[in-house]
């Protein structure tokens, strides 16, 4: 879609006074899609340079705001990884042309904050801390948990600057487990519920998305029995702060949060006893 009211397009590179109705350019992807008629500058990141992915000294996975989805995707997991077929799932949770795959930027979709952005999922299950830029160039870190409050609804000051998620490494060597659900065969997720296993220390994190206006984190520092996580989720979650819009009523999305994260509690903590109950199903 045609911005009719930018005026200029400035190169992120170059120091500048940012301004009412300037907007960051990454993909472009959100931006271009429906009218924006309050902007008048685009300021492009396109031409930072900043690596899309990168391994630390300390085995920590660094992604650049602007690592594209096909980046992410394309990106060699590391054999030790045990959380790498996360990255996958969570990629394939787009509902996106392959266009949009190599256009849209994590950075973007993490700033859009819909509850439905499958990198808020990723990022936050696996413990993710954003780096923000102020507009006068202070740093800050914040848990990706906590950067998103609501449907759409960010801790960014005007002109603050996504400039990238950390994944810490024992995050990386977790077990997890995903799932996913959408009233349509490719819609938009309706529910998105993650479990996490520590390899150290054997604590199960489920990370609640899609079907809540914001990342929702349940920490059980001892193996839960099936009540325990049912209380979690009952008492984790206020009844307001499940989404509602045409993709899924809040009665719907709260069933399929119980019912996942059950699910996710035993294929992480009870995978002995749900074998025999899959290789039953599967011979139906």
């Amino acid at each position: 879609m045609d911005l009719n009211t930018v005026l200029e397009v400035r190169d992120a590179r170059r120091r500048d006074v940012w301004r009412p109705g300037d907007a960051w350019l990454g993909g472009g992807t959100y931006l271009f899609s429906e009218p924006q008629p309050h902007l008048r500058r685009l300021i492009d990141l396109s031409r930072t340079g900043w690596e899309p992915l990168q391994v630390t000294a300390g085995g920590d996975l660094e992604i650049a705001a602007t690592c594209t989805i096909a980046q992410l995707s394309r990106f060699p997991k590391p054999a030790h990884w045990a959380a790498a077929p996360l990255f996958e799932q969570c990629c394939r949770a787009f509902l996106a042309s392959w266009k949009i795959w190599n256009m849209a930027t994590v950075g973007g979709n993490l700033c859009n904050g819909l509850p439905a952005g499958p990198m808020i999922s990723l990022t936050a299950a696996l413990d993710g801390v954003c780096l923000l830029q102020s507009r006068t160039g202070g740093l800050r870190r914040l848990p990706v948990a906590d950067f998103v409050i609501g449907a759409g609804v960010k801790v960014l000051e005007p002109g603050d600057l996504l400039r990238s998620i950390t994944l810490p490494a024992r995050a990386l060597g977790s077990h997890t487990a995903f799932r996913q659900a959408s009233l349509y065969g490719l819609g938009r997720s309706g529910a998105l519920v993650i479990g996490m296993l520590d390899p150290v220390d054997e604590m199960l994190t489920i990370t609640v998305t899609a079907s809540t206006v914001r990342p929702i984190r349940l920490r059980f520092p001892l193996p839960p029995n099936a009540e325990a996580v049912r209380e979690a989720v009952e008492y984790g979650i206020e009844p307001h702060e499940y989404y509602d819009d045409i993709h899924g009523l809040p009665a719907w999305r709260r069933h399929m949060t119980f019912r996942f994260a059950e699910e996710i509690r035993r294929e992480l903590l009870e995978p002995a006893q749900l074998e025999p109950a899959l290789t039953e199903e599967a011979g139906r």
